[in-house]
Parts: structure tokens; C-alpha cells; sequence
């Protein structure tokens, strides 16, 4: 967890002052709705995602087993990596795309392979790598690694202690990665009519940028675009600007 928040440090850091031309608003291609509650809403897996595969009473067939008398993720193996073609090599099934699966689909498929040879199969899948990191002026700021597909901004804040005395409650920035491209929003907790105070979730990959009421005021009140980067550069270009 420090080692991506020194990373961003040193992002910052060796940042060039033109950065801010990354920020390119395609008023044709925003998406209004991206930050808004989604009670559908399931994590996807992703490529370099860390799966832990569990079979009840079948040892040879676990991968990072959560059944294990000893948590065996030391006996078994850790995880199954996603590789960079979205594949996990499962015990004897073979190799398996996952790219952009939910955990139940997952499961399910995983399930139905074997029962070729199991009767009733009891299988267990987990992404391990799920987090959530938040930036800037709050106690402690942290990667927090979260279970569920859904966490509200607020909890997620008070894991990492509260709000700072100087922290900007009015310019919370949200940053989302939605296939090549980071969407940024903009909360302001002032305001008790701002459908995205009551209703915003956070998802497994969010970066949440609190910044200094010193800053300048963001005023983008909607989505914005940065296109072709990561949520990681992202955030350093943000806490740069801010």
C-alpha cells in the first residue's frame, strides 16, 4: 500500500507543467450517469486481477483455498494471475478467459466444469486485489483493500481516520477508469441536494482525491474525460494541480 503512494509521489514529482493539457473534455462522449447509484452494479475482473480458487475437499483443485485448516494461500499457492490475454490457468480444467467476468459467473462456469467429476461441486472464487485509494487531506491516507462490489464514499473516508481540519469538502475528486479512458467527478459534501452526496459508490479501483481548501476550485460539475491514462497517473496529475 505505501509503495503505490510513494509511487504517486514521485509521478507528481516528475511531472511537467503541461500536464494540464491532458485534460480534454468531450462534451459528445460524457457520461452523466457514470458516478450515480447502480444497484446492478458487479465487479469485473480485469487483467492482472490475483484469483483465489477454493473446492471444498479438493485440495488438488485449489488455488489460494479459503478451506484450508491453515488458510492454506501458503500451502496451495497465493493466486491465479489474470494475464495480459485476460486467461487464469485453472487445475485441471485448463485455461480459462475471465476478462470481464463477475465473481458468480465465474463460479458458475467454474461449477458446471466439475461436475464432470464431482457430484455436487462446492467451489468458493475471490478477487484478492480489490482497493480503494484515497489521496490527499484526510488522517491517514491509504489503499484500502475492500470485499464488497459496493462502499460509499463516507466509509471508506472514515477507514482512513476523517476529514483533515483543512480538507476542501466542496472539490472531493473521484477518479474511475472506464476501459482506456479516467472519468473525474467533482463532490461537493456542502451540499445536502447533490444527488451524488447521497447516493455515490466507490468501486474497486476508484482513487479518491481530497484536496486543501488552499486549492483552486475545480469547477467541472460533471464528468470529465481523461482519455488513454490510468487512474494512478490521473491522481498524481490531479494532486499536481491541486
Amino acid at each position: 500500500m505505501k509503495k503505490m503512494v510513494t509511487a504517486l509521489a514521485i509521478i507528481v514529482l516528475c511531472s511537467s507543467c503541461k500536464t494540464q493539457n491532458l485534460f480534454v473534455e468531450k462534451k459528445e462522449t460524457i457520461d452523466r450517469t457514470t458516478f450515480n447509484y447502480d444497484a446492478n452494479y458487479q465487479y469485473r475482473i480485469r487483467i492482472d486481477d490475483k484469483i483465489s480458487l477454493s473446492v471444498w475437499g479438493e485440495d488438488n483443485l485449489s488455488v489460494g483455498s479459503v478451506y484450508g485448516i491453515y488458510n492454506s494461500n501458503e500451502v496451495y499457492g497465493k493466486w491465479l494471475l489474470v494475464d495480459a490475454n485476460g486467461n487464469i490457468e485453472v487445475p485441471r480444467i485448463g485455461t480459462r478467459n475471465v476478462l470481464g467476468k463477475t465473481v458468480p459467473e465465474l463460479k458458475e462456469e467454474i461449477k458446471i466444469e466439475m461436475k464432470k467429476w464431482l457430484v455436487t461441486p462446492i467451489v468458493d472464487v475471490k478477487v484478492l486485489n480489490k482497493e480503494i485509494t484515497i489521496l490527499g487531506e484526510v488522517r491517514n491516507p491509504n489503499v484500502i483493500q475492500v470485499d464488497k462490489d459496493k462502499n460509499t464514499l463516507l466509509e471508506m473516508i472514515t477507514k482512513t481516520g476523517g476529514f483533515d481540519f483543512y480538507a476542501n469538502l466542496k472539490s472531493i475528486k473521484i477518479l474511475r477508469q472506464e476501459g482506456q479512458n479516467v472519468k473525474v467527478t467533482n463532490i461537493d459534501l456542502t451540499k445536502s441536494t447533490d444527488i451524488l452526496n447521497t447516493n455515490i459508490l466507490l468501486h474497486p479501483g476508484d482513487i479518491v482525491i481530497v484536496p486543501s481548501r488552499k486549492c483552486k476550485e475545480f469547477d467541472k460539475r460533471v464528468s470529465t474525460i481523461i482519455p488513454f491514462t490510468t487512474t494512478v497517473s490521473a491522481a498524481a496529475i490531479l494532486m499536481k494541480l491541486f
